[in-house]
């Protein structure tokens, strides 16, 4: 089912990009602020790679920005972990610093001994 699905968005975007190969210019800067900064970089792409690249871009962003949203829920989850672990281990050590109660034959065995 999930190869099904890619190759349907694979060939969505196959037909996606034939349909868009016309050249299209890509300008740094506005006209007007370029030629004022003396800056006029200029690119010439086909269509379709603009409109995936941005695509792409905007996937980037959406997943950096996810994964920043949500690091003070798994550093919290972290910190509980840890403090979990910490607590077992000093229930250990006050359970084994626990002196075990004897049976009555076990304490005249080691009376006799």
């Amino acid at each position: 089912m999930r190869y099904f699905i890619l190759g349907l968005i694979s060939l969505g975007l196959i037909v996606v990009s034939l349909a868009n190969r016309e050249m299209v210019t890509l300008n740094l800067l506005p006209e007007a602020l370029g030629d004022l900064f003396s800056v006029n970089a200029k690119i010439h792409v086909p269509l379709f790679i603009s409109i995936l690249s941005g695509v792409a871009a905007g996937l980037l962003i959406g997943f950096v920005w996810e994964w920043l949203r949500e690091m003070k829920h798994r550093v919290a989850v972290k910190l509980e972990h840890k403090q979990v672990v910490l607590l077992k281990r000093e229930v250990d050590k006050l359970k084994s610093e626990i002196p075990k109660a004897k049976d009555d034959i076990l304490t005249l065995l080691d009376e006799v001994s």
